[in-house]
């Protein structure tokens, strides 16, 4: 039986939780199953009753840059959609998203979000909200016990009517440099790296082939397998 004092340490820990997140009615949810693109969300903010998001879209092609700000544009859950490009010194975030990107600012209505539900129950996002292929990826910190994480996701499922997969958990107890090997990775490296993880593309025997990643993501076996060498390259030499 665990001390009062385990049970106080287990408690007041901090984890930090990496979820893959699908709700209904989300307007990033939608245009990014619909087209071969992605987004970064920097932040938002909510005035006079509407929300105020800022992304960076980022894709292999600037005409799929195109599509998917055409798609948020259209989205019946959209108010208005802004590029804003020029208000931003390109080189800071193009590295770190894709071959194509495009700084958006985008206005909608708060309940089209999960952002609250998730804000209000003590879940703190780390890093930037990564949405692709119809996803939404948090990685967020969290100060409680196990059980009170699990039963705070409970609340956003059921309020939200959310699919959330719990795909990561440390402690602060946890060695950071383990999970730190893709932080320098584009997020279109990203993707297709550990989309390549998960298929066995790095099992022996292989449990899939560069083309059926390819044609998964729908890029070319050319394509990916540059992403794919950029993302080893840069693992390999972290690990140096």
């Amino acid at each position: 039986m665990a001390s009062s004092h385990e049970q106080t340490q287990e408690q007041y820990q901090t984890s930090q939780i990496t979820l893959k997140v699908w709700h209904p009615d989300c307007w990033t949810l939608e245009t990014t199953e619909r087209v071969n693109a992605g987004l970064i969300t920097h932040g938002v903010y909510q005035h006079d009753g509407i929300l105020s998001g800022r992304f960076t879209a980022y894709a292999d092609t600037t005409e799929a840059i195109r599509e998917l700000a055409q798609a948020i544009e259209e989205s019946p859950l959209t108010d208005e959609i802004k590029c804003i490009n020029e208000y931003f010194n390109p080189s800071l975030r193009t590295g770190a998203a894709g071959n194509a990107t495009q700084e958006l600012l985008v206005e909608y209505e708060p309940t089209y979000s999960i952002h609250d539900a998730f804000v209000s129950r003590g879940f703190v996002p780390e890093e930037e909200i990564r949405i692709h292929d119809g996803y939404e990826y948090w990685t967020v910190i969290v100060a409680a016990s196990r059980g009170t994480i699990q039963q705070r996701l409970d609340e956003v499922r059921s309020e939200m009517d959310a699919e959330i997969t719990v795909e990561g958990m440390k402690s602060a107890r946890t060695d950071a440099a383990e999970s730190n090997q893709s932080t320098q990775l584009s997020e279109r490296q990203r993707e297709v790296f550990e989309l390549a993880q998960r298929e066995g593309y790095y099992t022996w025997p292989r449990d899939c082939s560069a083309s059926d990643l390819a044609d998964q993501l729908d890029i070319s076996k050319t394509t990916l397998l540059e992403h794919l060498r950029k993302a080893e390259s840069k693992i390999l030499g972290q690990l140096d």
